[in-house]
């Protein structure tokens, strides 16, 4: 499961991404209407930054900012920390836990964002395998019965 690799992880994964002057609520919808956590702030192929669903709850909902007039750049992560698509998730997971951080955007050899790998991209490959062995286990019960 660690050694899978980045590049397939995030393969058709779209960037979900917005400027560094959105203000978070339009982030905020983004982010509900493309079902994820985090999104990149992106300038000129760049990314600046990056906002999380921790970003809105710590920063603006208990900092008790105006979501119509907070914008990114006042709450995103500045200048996040990032990997390349061809290293294996193990490095990933090890790098969030050195960081304490549950998202990596994920760049090409030039630095231009390519998606987000997360702690959830983990557990991918474990659940799938979980629901084989509980249907292999019913279709084991049921045929012993």
């Amino acid at each position: 499961m660690p050694s899978r690799i980045i590049s397939n992880i995030i393969a058709g994964q779209t960037v979900v991404s917005a400027a560094k002057e959105s203000t978070v609520r339009s982030a905020c919808s983004l982010m509900a209407q493309k079902r994820v956590g985090a999104m990149l702030v992106v300038e000129n192929n760049r990314i600046v930054g990056i906002f999380t669903e921790r970003d809105a709850l710590n920063k603006v909902l208990a900092g008790n900012l105006d979501p119509d007039k907070t914008i990114l750049s006042q709450v995103m992560v500045a200048n996040p920390q990032t990997i390349r698509a061809d290293k294996p998730l193990g490095y990933a997971l090890q790098f969030m836990v050195d960081g304490g951080f549950r998202h990596v955007p994920v760049v090409d050899q030039n630095g231009a964002p390519l998606g987000m790998v997360s702690a959830r991209d983990a557990l991918g490959q474990d659940m799938v395998q979980l629901e084989r062995d509980l249907k292999f286990r019913e279709h084991l019960e049921e045929n012993i019965a």
